[in-house]
């Protein structure tokens, strides 16, 4: 739950009762600080603290990703999907011990690597079973944009009723009140409590008594203004050395009680100086420092002058220790110069990489953007910040990475610096859904690269075809096949780079056609099948290796590549680069007939776009709605989805649900409609896969209402790129295709189609192709031969959950006179993806600790949905697991 109010209404009160309340419970408490200083994950540190001594019973994974974000081991950048993970992990570790309450107060201020965590597990939290100890609150300042915690539910705090916050002034205020100064402040506090405790202060004994004094110049203000000006009239009767302590209290955020008296009395200022200011009601310093108010940390900063501010933050880094917090003296130095300082721009610099180093993207960007302040050198200065709007883009931060980019852009700049900021300007015109601009300014910065930076020119053509590809036929000029093209001219690297090749092998493909381009693509995407890859370069260039993959219908490869993208995702960190590999997989596992592990990982790239900020069209999604079959659901999601597709000028995601539908009606034998959908994605020859995937359906559609013309053209081109190819997967295809065509050679080309098919791992191929042709066999009356086809394809579509090609086979096999019962089972359906997917690999003997780690959820979660098992399928051990599944037709 989220609290929104103004300042002073009483979120924080309303933690504190509830921590009071929760007695009996376990409680995490996080305050987020205003200040300009953002330490990666910090937050997200303080909230976890108590827990660590848990993390050994996190999956490695997990465990590896969270100690990493909290510097507590050195290695790779963690991904923040991972430490997502880990922190609800541990969560639910913790609950399953003893009902967790977890407070986060001014959220709004919290570090971004901690907030995207912690509202990624908020939201989790909502959907996670297995999770039932857990509760969230969460304060948000009434006025402060924290769209990172959009989607919960809120409550929004107002203020006392009337009796209520007169008993509160009542209270408040000692000796008599004018009846005119009671219903000002009544009416100026509008029920705000902090406001009913502190405007009373405004005012004289005497007016208090008998009514303000001429010329008031109460109530002229808003009401937080009021009372910041009331707090620094109490500032400003403290003695100066207590007012100096606040300062430096107030410009180190973590509250750190002996930190703030060794530079306190760096400075000379003695320990009695706390009492003035405690006595106040300001400040209060036991274990840590504790502001009465964030409003009074922010009063008594700005209120000091520059000099003072600075002097705070030079003693606060003379008493940091350099060694065991560096990054945090960087900022305390950075913030004591009074003028541009190569040597702390340079420190900056360094705890940037550390930021990097430990995911801390928005992190970096800040201690980059201040280095770049202080840097001397003007070139050095626009090297900075480039690479700070860099680190502000993929931190999702679009809004500040174009600010900044604006400044840098007024120079002065040299080519490659311009041309890079051009580069920077289109990535956040596409991030950002305005690809409309951005795509010619890509474009052409690229070709100014082609003389300056040819590594970096090549990236930005990838850039430019992802975009361009993505957008398919919806694209405006230039297109992809215009984007490859391009790179012909492009020089050859001094470096060569498999991402190149592979760039260059599809210009071949857009400028020469599929035949001579496929010994290159061929061992473009060779290149790729390999462990040694470069992280940087598998997260640019896998996704594209692995769309090429499925172009050659190279099966083989294709699962490779799309399991080690996904592999390099996690482990390097790569948010952004999460959902695209994810999708990847799903399809691998959909066309092998694994739809519940397709289902599993739908679920979690659902968690990764939202965790990445992504809009990407939910492809996975997409897939699982067709295959699985079920109208009614999938008819509603996938119109859905293709709005969502076309507002984004998505034009491969427009195309990819044109397939999803035709596959949905071709199962469901409504071939007019599959013959309309799969015409619509068929058409736009650059809309690589889902065209080749289209014509499949549009050559069965097609076939089934008569429109000859248009099967044997889409049969023609299958059989075409299939010479070419040369793989089972794409002969077998183009064989089932021809055979529809009900030519002479009908026959041999389905048994040639079915052993092809066969010999590769896609079982939903396969199932379909002998699905076809056990129907052309009942149609030439030869039943007997048929239903051997006909219950092979009911079997596997219904072991694997196509439940509408399942029920077409089950139809036909009842035209021939076998009566066949439903065997996707009762128990089948209410056993869900997540629910099969652990009885699987339960039943393949492996451990809970061992299916956490591959499912990427907790031991105690696993063994909750066990436990749900065990009772839906009637069984006590896990011994006896695989019989159950088999009896499900779902062998583990």
């Amino acid at each position: 739950m989220v609290l929104r109010g103004a300042p002073g209404i009483g979120k924080s009160a309303l933690l504190e009762y509830v921590a009071a309340v929760a007695a009996d419970c376990r409680t995490l408490h996080v305050t987020g600080v205003e200040s300009q200083m953002e330490l990666a994950f910090a937050g997200l540190h303080e909230f976890c603290e108590p827990l660590l001594p848990m993390l050994d019973r996190l999956p490695a994974p997990q465990a590896d990703a969270l100690a990493t974000a909290f510097g507590l081991r050195a290695g790779t950048p963690p991904d923040q999907f991972l430490v997502g993970l880990a922190t609800s992990t541990l969560l639910s570790e913790s609950a399953g011990e003893r009902p967790l309450v977890c407070m986060i107060d001014d959220a709004q201020w919290l570090d971004h690597a901690s907030a995207r965590t912690l509202a990624f597990l908020a939201r989790r939290l909502t959907s996670q079973a297995g999770v039932k100890a857990v509760a969230l609150v969460v304060t948000i300042r009434a006025g402060e944009t924290a769209e990172i915690w959009d989607g919960l539910p809120v409550v929004v705090l107002k203020g006392l009723r009337t009796p209520d916050a007169q008993a509160m002034l009542d209270s408040a205020v000692r000796g008599r009140i004018d009846a005119r100064v009671r219903e000002r402040i009544l009416a100026e506090a509008h029920g705000n409590p902090l406001a009913l405790l502190e405007l009373p202060r405004w005012f004289s004994a005497a007016e208090l008594s008998f009514g303000p004094a001429l010329g008031s110049t109460v109530g002229r203000r808003s009401l937080t203004s009021r009372m910041e000006e009331g707090f620094l009239r109490r500032l400003e009767l403290l003695p100066h050395e207590s007012r100096l302590l606040l300062v430096i209290a107030a410009a180190e955020p973590l509250g750190d009680v002996r930190l703030l008296w060794r530079a306190a009395q760096s400075m000379g200022i003695s320990v009695d100086a706390a009492r003035p200011a405690e006595t106040a009601g300001l400040i209060e310093l036991r274990e840590t420092v504790r502001f009465r108010h964030p409003l009074v940390r922010s009063v008594a900063y700005r209120s000091a002058d520059v000099r003072e501010r600075q002097a705070a933050h030079r003693a606060l880094a003379a008493a940091t220790d350099p060694l065991a917090d560096p990054d945090r003296q960087a900022w305390h130095r950075a913030s004591a110069a009074t003028g541009p300082d190569e040597a702390v721009a340079a420190q900056l610099e360094r705890s940037a990489d550390r930021a990097l180093a430990q995911g801390g993207l928005a992190a970096a960007a800040a201690f980059l953007e201040r280095a770049a302040v202080l840097t001397p050198d003007a070139g050095d200065r626009v090297h900075r910040r480039l690479n700070a709007v860099q680190a502000m883009m993929h931190a999702g931060t679009l809004e500040a990475a174009s600010r900044l980019l604006a400044v840098t852009e007024h120079g002065p700049l040299d080519d490659l610096q311009r041309a890079r900021a051009d580069v920077l300007r289109a990535q956040i015109g596409l991030t950002s859904g305005q690809g409309g601009a951005a795509l010619p300014l890509l474009v052409n910065a690229a070709r100014r690269l082609e003389v300056l930076d040819v590594e970096l020119a090549m990236d930005s053509y990838v850039d430019a075809f992802t975009a361009t590809w993505f957008a398919g036929h919806l694209a405006t000029d230039p297109g992809a096949r215009a984007v490859a093209l391009m790179v012909r001219d492009v020089p050859e690297p001094s470096r060569p780079r498999r991402g190149d090749d592979l760039l260059r092998a599809l210009a071949v493909l857009f400028g020469d056609g599929y035949q001579t381009a496929v010994p290159m693509l061929r061992s473009a995407i060779q290149a790729f099948d390999r462990d040694d890859i470069p992280v940087q370069e598998a997260v640019r260039f896998l996704w594209l290796a692995t769309v090429v993959a499925i172009d050659l219908r190279d099966s083989q490869a294709w699962d490779r590549l799309a399991s080690l993208h996904l592999q390099i995702a996690r482990d390097s960190g790569a948010v952004s680069a999460l959902p695209l590999a994810l999708h990847s997989r799903i399809f691998v596992d959909l066309f092998s007939g694994d739809l519940p592990a397709a289902a599993a990982l739908v679920q979690e790239a659902e968690a990764a776009t939202d965790l990445a900020e992504s809009r990407m069209t939910p492809y996975g999604a997409i897939g699982l709605a067709a295959f699985e079959g079920k109208t009614e659901r999938a008819t509603a999601f996938l119109a859905a989805a293709r709005r969502d597709a076309a507002a984004r000028g998505e034009g491969l995601g427009v195309s990819l649900i044109h397939w999803a539908n035709a596959v949905l009606s071709n199962s469901h034998r409504h071939y007019p409609a599959a013959l309309e959908s799969a015409r619509a994605a068929a058409t736009h020859p650059e809309e690589m896969v889902v065209r080749s995937w289209s014509l499949a359906e549009l050559v069965e559609a097609a076939a089934r209402t008569g429109d000859s013309n248009t099967a044997a053209g889409a049969a023609e081109q299958l059989a075409e790129s299939a010479r070419a190819s040369g793989t089972d997967w794409a002969l077998g295809v183009a064989a089932r295709s021809e055979a529809q065509l009900d030519g002479p050679r009908t026959e041999d080309l389905y048994r040639e189609a079915v052993d092809r098919l066969a010999r590769t791992n896609l079982r939903v191929e396969t199932a379909r192709t002998r699905l076809l042709f056990g129907e052309w066999l009942r149609r030439a009356g030869r039943r007997l031969e048929s239903r051997v086809h006909l219950r092979s394809a009911h079997d596997a579509l219904a072991a694997m959950g196509m439940e509408a090609f399942a029920d077409r086979a089950r139809r036909e096999l009842g035209a021939t006179g076998e009566i066949v019962h439903r065997q996707t089972g009762e128990l089948q359906q209410e056993l869900t993806a997540q629910e099969l997917h652990i009885a699987r690999l339960a039943a393949d003997g492996l451990t809970n600790a061992e299916i956490a780690s591959e499912l990427y959820i907790s031991p105690r979660t696993v063994e909750w949905h066990l436990r749900k098992v065990f009772t839906k399928l009637g069984v006590t051990a896990r011994r006896q697991l695989t019989g159950a599944l088999r009896g499900m037709s779902v062998g583990p």
